[in-house]
């Protein structure tokens, strides 16, 4: 090859690295940018971005969401199944990229979560939902695009109940005074029903006692491993307090997980770490690690706070956490305190 064409090629490598990146994978640091809080009136659009769902839980999700006080707008694949997906890659981005460039529409509220959303990460068009900040809220599954979607744009995301959920007492409170009433400071209790469950996944303990502050990241442990080594990637735990959870995982499963996130980034790092309820992660035989077991082998040892138990996951009762702002987790009193709110 002559000199002038090695140079030529060369010069394209850097090129063809970004685009394979899709719209915008990048792990530069983004300014914080807070959606506007809701109002009751505010138009809603409801997705699918993961699996299909039955339409008699569609429409309980928009009775929901009325019942909070919005109008909704279904997304065109919302109610459409592809074996396992809400309609094809593209049907689902579509329905994401249109709810964000919408201008009638204040929130993207997932209906639920399931599988299927890191298909199509490598084309979501970043700079679309930078230039048109609003709240996207979800959980399980939905964490691919929380996390994705704020390291990429700096966007807070809301890890909160699919609209689909049911909505309890303490959901609902939760939900309302997180994204329709900013506030300088909220703290998160233990949902009283999830204290009082004699399960023992449900059993709030203090792993490493203490009391850290720090940006909220974190999301479904299943979800951030599954991201390890992509561009999508949990880049960053340093002074951050990483929220997780998961469901339906042997315990051996969550010990192996949690080994691969040690070994991805360095949780020393980390200001603290807050468990949400691994529901399902019960050990089925007596011979296996308890779940608390692994979560105190594979945290305890890290020199920060840790605690498990706090109400969220795939739960009735649950939070709505912000990703990327600052809060105060006390790991003795199992409370999370928000020390800004994630609207604005």
């Amino acid at each position: 090859m002559k000199r002038r064409d090695l140079l030529k090629s060369m010069a394209a490598i850097p090129f063809i690295a970004g685009t394979a990146l899709g719209s915008g994978a990048v792990s530069k640091k983004h300014k914080i940018i807070k959606p506007k809080h809701l109002l009751k009136g505010d138009t809603v659009a409801l997705i699918s971005p993961s699996s299909g769902i039955e339409a008699n839980r569609i429409d309980d999700a928009i009775k929901s969401m009325e019942e909070l006080g919005f109008k909704t707008k279904l997304g065109r694949s919302a109610r459409k199944t592809n074996g396992f997906l809400a309609g094809t890659d593209k049907e689902r981005l579509d329905d994401l990229h249109d709810a964000f460039a919408d201008k009638d529409v204040k929130a993207v509220w997932c209906i639920r979560g399931g599988y299927g959303a890191t298909r199509y990460l490598p084309q979501i068009d970043f700079k679309l939902i930078k230039k048109n900040p609003k709240i996207l809220i979800g959980y399980s599954d939905i964490t691919a695009l929380l996390l994705s979607v704020h390291q990429n744009t700096g966007l807070v995301t809301f890890h909160g109940p699919a609209a689909a959920s049911a909505f309890s007492d303490y959901t609902k409170t939760n939900a309302v005074n997180v994204l329709m009433n900013p506030a300088a400071s909220y703290k998160i209790n233990v949902s009283p029903d999830n204290t009082a469950n004699e399960t023992s996944v449900y059993k709030t303990e203090t792993v490493t006692n203490g009391t850290a502050r720090g940006e909220l990241i974190g999301g479904n442990l299943s979800l951030i491993v599954a991201m390890s080594g992509t561009p999508y990637a949990l880049k960053n735990v340093k002074r951050k307090l990483l929220f997780i959870e998961d469901v339906g995982e042997a315990p051996y499963r969550i010990d192996r997980m949690l080994t691969q996130l040690r070994q991805t980034v360095d949780l020393r790092e980390c200001a603290g770490i807050a468990c949400g309820i691994f529901s399902g992660c019960e050990r089925k035989d007596e011979n296996s690690q308890s779940l608390i077991n692994v979560i105190k082998d594979r945290l305890g040892d890290l020199g920060v706070p840790v605690v498990y138990g706090l109400s969220f996951g795939h739960i009735r009762d649950q939070c709505t956490l912000p990703l990327g702002i600052k809060a105060e987790l006390n790991a003795e009193a199992a409370t999370i305190t928000l020390l800004e709110s994630g609207v604005s």
